[in-house]
């Protein structure tokens, strides 16, 4: 996903990535039943050989257990509706579990017992739908009455009805962390994120924009051959040396090892002109570096002199996130991606691990394998960090809105497919690799 000056959907991941909607967990094999199998309005045999291989790929379903699901989700919703209207105070949500059972929520043993013999699992919560539902509203009641240094620190309220909860999303901030919520709610969840307000610190770091070339930028003829990406999370050796680490499809010599490309802080008013703060050393990207996407820049002086020695990603609002430590990917995770173009997006972790094929200028194509994020990402974010609360997560790799001019667009353009999805190469697996390709004890910045 590097970005072109003159051509800004250069590098495309693929649009069938994996959509929100789709958790890649296995599922226990399902019988078909005449009834089900007879009330679809799709045979398995009409499923284009694309969409089954997805299905078995990403669900681990089989087009039979695809297709009985999706009925069985709208007749779950038709009676979820129903039961609600009936029994307002003891209704308390309904969803398809991750084995494809079709569980409802009830407050009540009279509800449970008259759900169980409709045919549906049961759950016990402690609250109805609707009590959730008022708590939300007096939440938000509550926070629009705030002054304006307090609301901020609030990035959003939802419901969350598996759980039988409210979840406000609150800044990972002094001011977050010190809030004094409304003691009469309950059922309430409190989710750190970082934060988007406070001073904008102008140096160089994670997330912000680097461009390079395969020649000196003063002898580049067509900026069409300029790439752009991002800045991923600043990295030091054992002995000292500075480092970024981005993505390896940002490195446009990465077919030619110990061709070392430059890489430059951009002059926006001159290209020609952008300062020099490193090359890269190693980059991997494919089969070579078992479906990883990385490279590594060596920093010079000017790079030390720009902050990019500093254990710190732009946040929102041109803020800083300084990184605390590095994650693993967890299904349902909060994760947000700072990057050049599309700046401090937000989603979660749809997917642990998914092989994709990241398209290159060129029209080739390189299979690569990460986790799987609903966070907006377009061209020229690639390379850009990958933060789950304050850790380093991963590097973004490629999406499925790789094309579009904001994400926006890219979000109303994709809701229907299930919204915009995101290939992020794990940063403890690239670390595992460089160090034993390059032998250099490589660790990730981090504060402390």
């Amino acid at each position: 996903m590097r970005l072109r000056l003159a051509l800004r959907a250069a590098i495309l991941a693929s649009a069938t990535i994996l959509p929100v909607t789709a958790i890649a967990q296995a599922a226990p094999e399902e019988p078909v039943s005449t009834e089900s199998a007879q009330g679809r309005s799709t045979s398995a045999e009409q499923l284009p050989d694309a969409l089954v291989e997805a299905i078995a790929r990403d669900l681990k379903l089989t087009p039979e257990q695809y297709l009985d699901r999706a009925e069985l989700a709208q007749d779950l919703s038709g009676y979820a509706q129903e039961l609600r209207q009936q029994r307002p105070d003891t209704y308390a949500g309904s969803w398809i579990g991750h084995d494809g059972v079709p569980v409802v929520a009830v407050t009540s043993t009279e509800t449970a017992e008259q759900v169980a013999k409709d045919g549906y699992a049961t759950k016990m919560a402690a609250v109805s739908a609707n009590h959730l539902e008022g708590s939300l509203a007096v939440l938000n009641q509550w926070i629009l009455g705030l002054p304006r240094d307090v609301s901020s620190q609030i990035n959003s309220t939802s419901v969350d009805l598996m759980n039988n909860r409210i979840v406000i999303d609150v800044v990972n901030s002094p001011i977050g962390r010190a809030l004094n919520l409304p003691t009469l709610l309950a059922q309430l969840e409190v989710v750190l994120s970082p934060g988007g307000g406070g001073p904008v610190d102008n140096r160089a770091q994670g997330g912000d924009t680097y461009v390079t070339s395969a020649q000196p930028l003063n002898q580049v003829t067509d900026q069409a051959t300029i790439g752009v990406c991002s800045f991923g999370f600043n990295a030091v050796t054992a002995g000292g040396e500075p480092y970024n680490i981005s993505a390896g499809h940002c490195d446009p010599k990465q077919e030619n090892a110990g061709a070392n490309a430059s890489v430059y802080l951009p002059d926006y008013g001159d290209v020609a002109r952008s300062r020099q703060i490193g090359t890269f050393t190693h980059s991997a990207m494919g089969d070579q570096a078992d479906g990883l996407d990385y490279a590594l820049i060596k920093l010079n002086e000017a790079g030390i002199a720009a902050g990019l020695d500093r254990p710190t990603v732009r946040g929102a609002n041109g803020t800083t996130v300084t990184v605390t430590g590095t994650a693993r990917p967890v299904v349902g995770a909060p994760i947000c991606k700072s990057g050049q173009t599309s700046t401090f997006t937000c989603g979660i972790v749809v997917a642990e691990a998914v092989d994709a094929p990241l398209f290159m200028a060129d029209g080739s194509a390189r299979l690569v394998r990460g986790f799987a994020g609903s966070t907006c990402t377009l061209s020229g974010d690639s390379g850009g960090a990958i933060l789950t609360g304050t850790r380093a997560l991963g590097i973004t790799s490629g999406s499925n809105s790789s094309g579009a001019p904001n994400c926006t667009e890219a979000n109303l353009v994709l809701s229907p497919e299930g919204g915009t999805a995101s290939i992020g190469i794990p940063i403890e697996k690239i670390l595992a690799d460089a160090n034993a390709t390059v032998g250099k004890d490589l660790r990730v910045r981090t504060a402390g």
